[in-house]
């Protein structure tokens, strides 16, 4: 499997926009999400750096998503 690359927080609200998730609030500087279906949040911290590959697989395995499926959606750009 590949590496996880270097992700910034927009790259990533925009992958849980796509998978069906919506902007709930926000709070300081962290988008919470929401996906209507599958009953699940995701919080997102923003800030214009990279997020820590810890944190982007702990907002994945959290939301019920894979590496796998961040990667995929990266290729597909």
């Amino acid at each position: 499997m590949p590496k996880l690359p270097s992700i910034k927080s927009d790259v990533l609200l925009n992958f849980f926009y796509f998978q069906g998730f919506i902007l709930d609030h926000i709070t300081g500087s962290h988008y919470i999400l929401y996906h209507p279906k599958i009953f699940k949040r995701a919080v997102i911290p923003y800030n214009k750096k990279d997020l820590p590959k810890g944190t982007v697989l702990a907002i994945l395995r959290e939301s019920g998503f894979s590496r796998k499926d961040l990667i995929e959606f990266l290729t597909k750009k």
